[in-house]
């Protein structure tokens, strides 16, 4: 049996636990504050089986994965500063991702 702890972005939390339930994987969330600019996430903890790995982290790959998106940039700037009238640059982004430790589960019991 193993432990996964997946560490997702709070913007991807409700889609990715969805998802696992309907494939049949049982998720405790704890919502949980990340070290980089204090980014609010969740750890999900999934007990399974050891062949049912693979499958909750393909889930939590296409769930919660990292992506680019696009987002406005700044106005493109001349030589006296900002152009009147200028609309934003789009820019493409990092964003999602997720963090994902498996552990080995020695004993398991539920009361």
């Amino acid at each position: 049996m193993k432990l996964i702890l997946a560490i997702v972005g709070k913007d991807d939390e409700t889609d990715t636990i969805s998802e696992l339930n309907k494939n049949q994987y049982f998720v405790t969330k704890l919502a949980t504050t990340g070290g980089f600019l204090n980014g609010k996430n969740t750890t999900l903890m999934i007990g399974t089986g050891d062949d049912r790995v693979p499958g909750a982290i393909e889930i939590i790959q296409k769930m919660a994965g990292s992506r680019t998106a696009k987002m406005a940039g700044t106005p493109p700037m001349t030589s006296g500063g900002l152009f009147p009238g200028a609309a934003t640059i789009p820019v493409d982004v990092q964003t999602g991702g997720a963090t994902i430790f498996v552990l080995n589960v020695e004993q398991f019991e539920k009361l």
